[in-house]
């Protein structure tokens, strides 16, 4: 059974490198290391304790995935063997999950089984997307071509999510500041207008006795408002991981002024643009649309994707 083991060696530069590598036992990781081109000082079975369970809780960000489909294509593309790309990108990755997501599926052609199938047992890493794109390279011999395909959907999707932060920043700023606003002058600028109606002995106007009690909610028990907040949005994190939550959340996104035009438009960008690379690679139009289904990022699009398909 493969086990992973941690190594300290010297390059062909006489500088000490360590890392993880994945093996059946120490006897082949020696040798895998020595046809790295890399002087063995020390192997010992590796033990991460709660520090491996944390890195494996992680997510691999989609610029490392990005990184890693380019320099895969690249390799690939030269003519140099899968298992040496892999072996090599192991190494160069930054992400520990990525790391030992590549270490496996390695592994796993060394046993016989195909790049598309051993990349399917790591959906975190690898989702449906990729793993189609793979399959349809491996079928029609163009691996290298769709690593390619696939490293630039990755790269445009790194370019969208950082339009939509850089679209997203000026309004999120402004309602922080009018939130701050608002809250200052609950706490300190109303609790002064109170005492001034209260000298004048008269009946105040329906929405002017709400702000007072808003206020004074506000001023005694800000404690219990944050607790409550704090349960409404645990509460409403639970509800949107139903089916239901969901799409009423989606809904509602939809919906809000300002985000909801982003939020469409962010979704047919995904949906053009993932249907379009799946087209490319040759994977037929009812297995795409399953996946671009997937990859919207909303439920009613993926309800009207699935009417579609």
């Amino acid at each position: 059974m493969p086990e992973t083991y941690e190594y300290r060696v010297r390059d062909q530069g006489g500088k000490l490198v360590s890392g993880t590598l994945v093996a059946d036992n120490e006897q082949l990781l020696l040798n895998r290391l020595r046809e790295m081109g890399y002087v063995p000082i020390k192997v010992s079975p590796y033990r991460a304790g709660v520090k491996r369970e944390i890195t494996l809780l992680s997510r691999v960000k989609v610029k490392d995935l990005a990184l890693f489909s380019r320099q895969f294509s690249t390799m690939v593309n030269s003519g140099l063997p899968i298992l040496k790309a892999l072996s090599i990108l192991e190494q160069q990755s930054e992400s520990k999950l990525l790391s030992a997501s590549v270490a496996a599926v390695r592994v796993d052609i060394e046993r016989g089984s195909s790049l598309s199938a051993a990349m399917a047992k790591h959906p975190k890493v690898f989702n449906n997307l990729y793993v189609a794109m793979v399959r349809s390279g491996e079928a029609a011999g163009v691996l290298a071509q769709v690593l390619d395909r696939l490293a630039t959907n990755l790269e445009r999707e790194v370019s969208l999510r950082h339009r939509i932060r850089s679209a997203m920043t000026y309004p999120v700023v402004v309602l922080a500041f009018v939130g701050l606003i608002l809250t200052a002058m609950l706490l300190f600028i109303v609790p002064q207008f109170k005492a001034i109606y209260a000298s004048l002995q008269g009946k105040l106007p329906l929405p002017t006795r709400l702000l007072l009690k808003i206020s004074d909610l506000f001023r005694h028990d800000f404690i219990f408002l944050v607790l409550g907040l704090g349960v409404a949005i645990y509460l409403l994190r639970r509800y949107k991981k139903t089916e239901a939550g969901r799409e009423h959340w989606d809904r509602l996104k939809l919906k809000v002024p300002i985000f909801g035009a982003l939020f469409q438009k962010t979704a047919l960008a995904r949906f053009a643009r993932t249907l379009s690379v799946l087209s490319k690679s040759g994977v037929p139009i009812l297995q795409s649309l399953d996946v671009v289904a997937e990859t919207v990022n909303n439920s009613l699009m993926s309800k009207a994707i699935k009417d579609v398909q």
